[in-house]
């Protein structure tokens, strides 16, 4: 049997998800700025052969240059910092955040060619080597957690006091300062809190095998000529 966080989830949790995303682009009594539509904004990616799970780093490198603008991005509990660095490479200004310092790796996948791409000696990304907490965003445009344990509200609300976007990829409740209700899966209630803490949030899924639903605010974040849509 799969481990929890390594399940994949169906369409019926996504469209779930959509509807409490939907909720976020509700005009209030004081609308907050409109939001593009989440279909608009983020399309399904092409068809392509499923990954295996240790290649959703290559995978949300591709999906955020694709759509967004070079900026200040974290990741949160980003281990070796594959993504920081990809990011980097791609001309980001990137830092992971985890207690716990590890070596980039020595070698990586290139999913686009399917070439091994060797890191070069003396490569590195920044690496802040504490717990993350809601003072260590006020640097960062792009709050990233992927599978980020304990970390989700934590960045909701910093992105809600800061006006930064984030994208988060939520697998267990541990840690976390609440629990979702009977009948509520964890997805729902974190994409819930985030719309009742003030975001517009889309989801989209990523073409990996395991928990590849994520939960995108593009807040400040500015989006590439190719994804600026009409309001």
């Amino acid at each position: 049997m799969a481990k929890k966080h390594d399940q994949e989830y169906g369409q019926q949790l996504f469209s779930s998800l959509q509807e409490i995303a939907a909720g976020s682009r509700q005009h209030p009594a004081t609308p907050p700025a409109p939001a593009p539509h989440p279909v608009a904004l983020f399309p399904p990616p092409p068809r392509e052969l499923r990954k295996m799970k240790k290649f959703r780093f290559q995978l949300l490198h591709r999906w955020l240059v694709e759509r967004f603008e070079p900026c200040r991005a974290a990741d949160i509990g980003g281990g070796k910092g594959l993504l920081a660095y990809m990011l980097q490479e791609s001309g980001w200004e990137t830092a992971v955040i985890d207690p716990t310092p590890q070596a980039l790796p020595h070698k990586y996948k290139n999913i686009t060619t399917g070439q091994r791409i060797k890191t070069p000696a003396g490569a590195a990304v920044r690496h802040i080597d504490l717990e993350f907490s809601s003072t260590m965003a006020d640097e960062f445009d792009l709050l990233i957690g992927m599978h980020a344990h304990g970390c989700n509200a934590l960045i909701i609300d910093a992105a809600a006091r800061l006006g930064c976007g984030f994208i988060l990829f939520p697998c267990c409740v541990i840690d976390e300062p609440f629990y979702p209700p009977i009948g509520t899966t964890w997805l729902e209630s974190v994409a819930d809190y985030a719309v009742r803490q003030g975001h517009h949030i889309y989801p989209f899924r990523l073409n990996f095998k395991g928990q590849n639903i994520g939960l995108a605010a593009t807040g400040r974040c500015r989006l590439s000529p190719s994804h600026q849509i009409l309001k």
